[in-house]
């Protein structure tokens, strides 16, 4: 969900992806009409889902705090929202 509204507000700062521990088919339809419906961003059209694997080296993350199985990064940043795990939902 954060790397759509990251590349429309703060691309000239920093470049923003979104990946987790688990890909799914599809990116959440809740979260595609959330974003949608806040910043007017179709999601579908330029993202997919994907694994952190699959992004290139970052220099930092933020991360949900849901308890999953993150894997180690070598990051100069690291912040933890500690949300509740919104897989399921």
């Amino acid at each position: 969900m954060a790397e759509a509204p990251g590349k429309h507000l703060a691309m000239n700062v920093f470049e923003s992806f979104s990946a987790g521990t688990k890909a799914e088919p599809r990116i959440n339809q809740d979260t595609v009409r959330i974003v949608k419906q806040l910043y007017g961003i179709d999601m579908e059209a330029t993202q997919y889902s994907k694994l952190i694997g699959e992004l290139p080296p970052v220099d930092g993350v933020i991360t949900m705090g849901c308890n999953a199985n993150c894997p180690y990064l070598l990051l100069s940043f690291r912040e933890g929202r500690g949300l509740d795990d919104s897989s399921e939902k």
